[in-house]
């Protein structure tokens, strides 16, 4: 696969816990994704990933909130990052 990382960034937040940002443009869509973008954003509090958006192939786009898992309507790489610092800054830790 030639994918080309587009923002690979940790951001600390406490002493406990960080942000964690991986996208990467593809030459193609993966399966049951839409677009050309594959990313993990991550929340890790204690040790714990408590939120996860992902696009894995097979399942396509979605959330982890906890144990949770939640479609997720990807449009645009700026809303998605929106949308994850929006649910990182509402998150109670």
């Amino acid at each position: 696969m030639n994918a080309k990382l587009m923002l690979n960034e940790r951001h600390i937040l406490s002493e406990n816990a960080f942000v964690e940002m991986v996208v990467w443009l593809l030459p193609s869509p993966l399966s049951k994704s839409h677009h050309g973008f594959k990313y993990r954003l991550a929340l890790v509090v204690n040790g714990n990933c408590v939120l996860r958006y992902d696009n894995e192939a097979g399942k396509g786009d979605h959330k982890h909130i906890g144990e949770d898992e939640i479609p997720y309507i990807f449009t645009t790489p700026k809303a998605l990052l929106e949308d994850f610092w929006n649910d990182v800054d509402n998150w109670r830790f």
